[in-house]
């Protein structure tokens, strides 16, 4: 399993449910990268998707609202119902997107994650674990700079658990 995730230099992710940065470059490689997979989120993250579930991929919802059944997506009412319910899918088709709990939650199932970095930082109120302040993740590439079109300069990296 993966996470992929874009965060400001706070490792900032969100403030009251919207992304940080609006990066259209970083959406089309989170739809290239997840493109039929699997993806994991919460709730909310999953509420927050205008059209629903992600069209080509496999949706799973991690909530603890009993009530809450979409039409379009599976559920998990656990970390350890989500793990199971991708058991036999191939772990580097399984992506992990949001929110923070879930990263928090799952980021020890995880042997990569892809992070788009953006180098600015905004009030945010959820954030993703700092992984260049642990020693069970390393950097191991990282894309040139690019901007976004509001000017906000980024780059495309990938970490690798230890």
């Amino acid at each position: 399993m993966n996470a992929i995730v874009s965060v400001t230099d706070d490792w900032g992710i969100g403030c009251q449910g919207h992304l940080l940065v609006r990066n259209p470059a970083d959406m089309q490689f989170f739809r290239r990268t997840t493109m039929g997979g699997v993806v994991l989120c919460g709730r909310k993250t999953f509420e927050s998707f205008p059209g629903g579930a992600l069209e080509g991929r496999r949706n799973i919802v991690i909530t603890r609202n009993e009530a809450f059944r979409p039409t379009d997506a599976e559920v998990a009412h656990s970390v350890q119902e989500a793990l199971a319910l991708v058991s036999h899918e191939d772990p580097n088709r399984v992506w992990l997107i949001g929110g923070a709990a879930v990263y928090e939650q799952l980021l020890p199932h995880c042997a990569y994650a892809l992070v788009t970095r953006h180098r600015v930082v905004l009030e945010a109120d959820s954030f993703f674990p700092d992984l260049d302040a642990s020693d069970q993740w390393e950097l191991v590439r990282s894309s040139d700079v690019e901007t976004t079109p509001s000017g906000i300069p980024f780059a495309f990296t990938e970490y690798r658990r230890t």
